[in-house]
């Protein structure tokens, strides 16, 4: 699979959304494990999760354990897969989301991440959301201290707009790998993230690239222009999309979830789809 960079790391071109496999609707573990081994199978070797990618409070971590778990029991050699996971943001167990993004919290968080994960530094920590009721400086800082005391290889942001992707820049004294915000045919109000981290060399992480779980399926119908193109090349509508976002930006590193080892198979293929100029201009109007 082609390869793309975050930070100092070489990565496939799409990676995997652990989150599907961890919160409501989740399939039974089998069917994640599988899903997992699916996607490294076809060269996979970024998977994003989480400590808040979980369904009930008192299994904050379930995903990050899972894929964990999953990539030990992988016959191949995992080494090379990069598992970004996230902190700040967290689950009470009734359904909502909600914020910490205090420092002592998002050190506490890490710690936790890298003990679920079994590993001694995670390659990638990501503050997941703002919290209004923290500087974001001050939040950004904690990573500071992750990447000097060893916990983290790289430090990443998610949700962020483009004040705020300079702001972690430079607090991190230009060590920002990554920022991971929604984006996709339905949802491209972040285009101007992405067009600023391939300015400036940060990895663009589009998350829920396929619109979202509930709205995956019917892309291609609700996006006409996606579907005509699909049909054109005899791919699904899902495989243009990636195709599409990849060809935004030599950065943009789309990471779509997935509860089914076909659905990631599916979506891996779209790294060898070539989309003409006129496609992609048809694509990016629609």
């Amino acid at each position: 699979m082609e390869l793309r960079t975050i930070g100092n790391r070489s990565v496939s071109a799409i990676g995997l959304g652990g989150m599907p496999m961890s919160i409501e609707g989740r399939p039974d573990e089998a069917r994640s494990v599988a899903t997992v081994h699916a996607a490294l199978d076809a060269g996979v070797t970024l998977i994003d999760t989480a400590d808040a990618y979980h369904r009930d409070a008192a299994e904050v971590g379930h995903n990050e354990e899972l894929v964990a778990r999953a990539l030990r029991g992988w016959g191949g050699d995992a080494s090379q897969v990069l598992v970004a996971t996230k902190g700040g943001h967290l689950r009470p167990g009734d359904g909502t989301w909600t914020q910490d993004g205090r420092p002592e919290h998002l050190k506490q968080a890490a710690k936790a991440s890298a003990q679920r994960l079994g590993v001694e530094a995670i390659g990638l920590y990501q503050f997941h959301r703002p919290d209004p009721s923290v500087p974001y400086a001050d939040s950004i800082g904690a990573l500071v201290e992750l990447l000097d005391e060893g916990v983290i290889q790289q430090a990443g942001i998610s949700n962020a707009d483009v004040d705020q992707i300079d702001e972690a820049n430079e607090v991190l004294g230009g060590r920002l790998a990554s920022v991971q915000n929604q984006f996709s045919p339905r949802f491209r109000s972040s285009l101007d993230e992405l067009r600023h981290c391939a300015e400036i060399g940060v990895a663009f992480l589009p998350w829920s690239p396929l619109g979202g779980i509930a709205r995956a399926a019917e892309l291609g119908s609700a996006h006409g222009a996606f579907g005509r193109v699909a049909e054109r090349h005899g791919v699904s509508p899902q495989q243009v999309t990636l195709a599409w976002e990849l060809a935004l930006a030599p950065v943009v590193v789309p990471i779509p979830g997935a509860s089914r080892p076909a659905s990631i198979a599916d979506s891996a293929r779209s790294a060898e789809l070539e989309l003409t100029a006129d496609e992609l201009a048809e694509l990016s109007a629609s």
